[in-house]
């Protein structure tokens, strides 16, 4: 049986914000923030909404969860998002010292890949990837394939 609260359930609720993203004509990226397995955080890009190349999921959730907490490390918390995060939400990921990233689709593109190859998380920072990836790589594939038609 599946715990209720586990990585799918919370990677779940970072789909839904995606699929919100989707319906804006965003790039469909979902984020979550979690503490003590409650969600204080939900986003998604808002790049387009707002005119701002750093309004990604994961910095909006950043924002909210840092504001939630009252304080800017999210040392305890955990990060769910639906595609692996780029150089600048990794970066900013470093600088919360979350606990946990946990990302779905993984970012094949090859100038993604050299960000795993350098020390951009937070040294204690666990990193889990593939949760879901199958919708999550989906979601993706089917708002560009939409965007060429």
């Amino acid at each position: 049986m599946i715990q209720p609260f586990d990585d799918n359930y919370f990677m779940k609720q970072a789909l839904k914000e995606a699929n919100l993203a989707f319906d804006k004509d965003e790039i469909p990226i979902g984020a979550v923030v979690v503490h003590d397995f409650k969600i204080i955080a939900r986003a998604h890009n808002l790049t387009e909404t707002l005119n701002d190349v750093t309004a990604h999921a994961e910095m909006q959730a950043f924002t909210a969860a840092a504001d939630f907490l009252g304080g800017k490390y999210l040392k305890e918390c955990t990060l769910y998002v639906t595609l692996e995060p780029c150089v600048m939400c990794a970066g900013a990921s470093y600088w919360t010292q979350l606990k946990r990233v946990v990302y779905g689709a993984k970012d094949e593109r090859p100038r993604q890949q050299a960000i795993y190859k350098t020390a951009l998380f937070h040294p204690k920072t666990e990193l889990v990837g593939g949760v879901m990836a199958e919708d999550c790589t989906g979601l993706l594939r089917l708002f560009f394939e939409e965007k060429r038609n």
